[in-house]
C-alpha cells in the first residue's frame, strides 16, 4: 500500500446534505467544514441530527440514487468520498453487526483481503493490529466467544490492519459496560499511536473522548452550529448546546421526581433461575429476584454476564435453563403461571419487551404502522389506535417521522420507536434492554420521565442498562449479575 494511502486523510464537506427516499426531511443539509490531516474530531448533535449519516457518507456506503438523494459534496483527499472507500475505516456502535467471520484472525484479515493487500503482508498486519488494540487472543479464537468490549477491539483491529488514513467511529461504546468503554477508548489511542490517522468520532456521551480529541463539531438542522476547540465549544456555548439536547459536561439533564408510592405486590418472580441462549450452556445461574408493581428494577453487570438473556427469560421469550419464572395471579390474569407458555397475544398486555437491537423487532413499513401492530392485535378500534399512536409519537419526538420507514431512522430514533411500540399495549411489566442508548440529553430526559410515569401508574419497569444515571433517575432497585467484561 502506498504512503499516500496510509497517510492521514483530509476531509471536507461542501454544502452537503442527504435525504433517504422514504423520509420527507433531510437528515443533513448545508453542512460545510474542513478537517485537516491528523485532526481528531468529535461530532456532536441531537438525536436524529444526521451524525451517523455523515459518517456513512464519508465512508462512501450511503447507497445510490435509488436509496436517496444528496446535494453538495463530501471530499476525501480531493476526491468524492464514494470514490475513496479504501481510505476510510468505519466502526459501528453495535459490536455484533461488524463480526463477519468465525475466527479472530480471519475477521481482522477480511478488510485487507477486500483491498487486495498481498497475502504476505496481511498476516503481519493482522498480528500487529491485534497487539495495537490490546486484543490478546489466538488468531483461531472464535469470534462468538468474545465479549462486547472485545468485539469492538476486534473491529478496531480490522480497521487498523487496512491502514486507512481516515478512522470513523459511530458511537463505538454505546452498548458497553464502563470497563469496556475505557478498553475501547484506550484501544483507539493505541491504534492512533501505531498509525496516525485522521479521527472522527460520533458520540453522545463525550467525557471519555475529551482526552483524545482536538476539535468539536456540532451539527444541527441547519448544518454546522458550532466548531472549534473543545474548551471553546463546550465552555462558551455549553448552556445553549445543552438546551438543544447535546450532552455537555456540567449540564446534566433533568431527572424525574422520586416514586409517588412504595412498591406494590410482586408481579413476577424468579427462583434458582439459570438462563441460557444456547441450550445446555447457562450464562448465569442461581438467580433469585422479584419484580414489583410500581417499582423500577435495574439489572446491571459487565458485558457477557447474561443480562440480556435474563431479560428475555423474564419476558417469557426464552425458556429457563433451570429453575423457574412465575407470574402472580394478577399478572397472569387467567393464563398459566409460567410466562414462557403464554402466546404472543397473551404477552401483549402482560409483559412488554424492548430488545437491545431495535432492528430485531421492527415489523411494519412506517413508524405509525409500527405503533399500531400491538393494539391492532388486541382488537382495538381505529380511533383508539390513532389516539394512542398520536400521543406516543408526540411524547417521543417521532411525529415528523410517522410516515417514514422504521429502518431509515437513526439509532436513537429506532430505540424510542421500539419503546413506544412496547408501551402502546400498556403491559403491566415492561422489560427494556439498554433503553437510553443513542439518546441526546433531551430525549434521554423525556424517555426516563415516561418510564417514571409508568412506574408511578403501577407498572413494573425492568431496565437492563450500563447507564447508571438511569438507575439513579428512576430510583431503581439494583440487581447485579457477575461475569467477565
Amino acid at each position: 500500500m502506498s504512503a499516500d494511502q496510509t497517510a492521514p486523510a483530509a476531509v471536507e464537506a461542501r454544502g452537503w446534505g442527504w435525504r433517504h427516499a422514504s423520509r420527507l426531511a433531510w437528515a443533513l443539509r448545508d453542512t460545510s467544514f474542513r478537517i485537516e490531516p491528523g485532526e481528531r474530531v468529535l461530532v456532536l448533535g441531537a438525536s436524529g441530527a444526521g451524525k451517523s449519516t455523515l459518517l456513512h457518507g464519508l465512508a462512501g456506503v450511503l447507497g445510490g440514487e435509488e436509496e436517496g438523494e444528496s446535494e453538495g459534496t463530501l471530499i476525501v483527499d480531493g476526491a468524492p468520498a464514494v470514490a475513496t472507500r479504501g481510505r476510510a475505516g468505519l466502526v459501528l456502535q453495535d459490536p455484533d453487526s461488524q463480526v463477519i467471520l468465525a475466527r479472530v484472525g480471519d475477521d481482522v484479515a477480511f478488510g485487507c483481503e477486500n483491498l487486495g493487500v498481498p497475502r504476505a503482508q496481511i498476516w503481519p498486519r493482522v498480528e500487529a493490529a491485534l497487539e495495537a488494540v490490546g486484543l490478546d487472543v489466538p488468531l483461531g479464537h472464535p469470534t462468538k466467544a468474545l465479549s462486547g468490549g472485545q468485539k469492538q477491539r476486534l473491529a478496531l483491529a480490522g480497521v487498523l490492519a487496512m491502514g486507512p488514513g481516515l478512522v470513523l467511529l459511530d458511537e463505538p461504546t454505546a452498548n458497553l459496560d464502563p470497563a469496556g468503554v475505557i478498553e475501547v477508548r484506550d484501544a483507539v489511542e493505541r491504534m492512533l499511536q501505531a498509525q496516525p490517522s485522521t479521527l472522527i468520532v460520533v458520540e453522545h456521551r463525550l467525557e471519555v473522548w475529551l482526552p483524545l480529541i482536538t476539535r468539536v463539531i456540532v451539527i444541527g438542522s441547519g448544518g454546522v452550529v458550532a466548531d472549534g476547540a473543545p474548551a471553546e465549544v463546550l465552555g462558551v456555548r455549553g448552556a445553549q448546546l445543552a438546551a438543544d439536547g447535546v450532552w455537555v459536561p456540567g449540564h446534566p439533564p433533568a431527572a424525574p421526581p422520586p416514586p409517588l408510592w412504595p412498591p406494590g405486590e410482586t408481579l413476577l418472580s424468579a427462583r434458582d433461575l439459570a438462563v441460557a441462549r444456547v441450550k445446555g450452556r447457562p450464562v448465569a445461574t442461581g438467580i433469585d429476584l422479584d419484580v414489583h408493581a410500581g417499582e423500577a428494577l435495574a439489572i446491571t453487570g459487565s458485558n457477557g454476564a447474561g443480562k440480556s438473556t435474563l431479560g428475555l427469560t423474564l419476558a417469557g421469550l426464552l425458556s429457563p435453563a433451570s429453575g423457574a419464572v412465575e407470574a402472580s395471579a394478577l399478572l397472569a390474569n387467567g393464563a398459566e403461571s409460567a410466562p414462557i407458555r403464554w402466546s404472543s397475544r397473551d404477552l401483549l398486555t402482560r409483559i412488554g419487551m424492548v430488545f437491545q437491537e431495535p432492528e430485531h423487532q421492527l415489523l411494519a413499513k412506517t413508524v405509525r404502522e409500527e405503533l399500531a401492530v400491538g393494539p391492532r392485535a388486541l382488537g382495538m378500534n381505529d380511533d383508539e389506535i390513532t389516539a394512542r399512536s398520536d400521543e406516543l409519537l408526540a411524547r417521543l419526538r417521532l411525529a415528523h417521522l410517522a410516515a417514514a420507514n422504521p429502518y431509515t431512522l437513526s439509532g436513537g430514533e429506532k430505540r424510542r420507536l421500539t419503546v413506544a411500540a412496547a408501551i402502546a399495549t400498556r403491559p403491566l411489566v415492561l422489560v427494556l434492554d439498554e433503553p437510553t442508548f443513542g439518546q441526546d440529553a433531551r430525549t434521554w430526559a423525556e424517555l426516563v420521565a415516561m418510564l417514571a410515569a409508568l412506574r408511578d401508574e403501577g407498572a413494573a419497569i425492568v431496565t437492563i442498562t450500563h447507564d447508571l444515571e438511569v438507575v439513579r433517575a428512576l430510583h431503581a432497585a439494583r440487581f447485579e449479575l457477575g461475569g467477565a467484561s
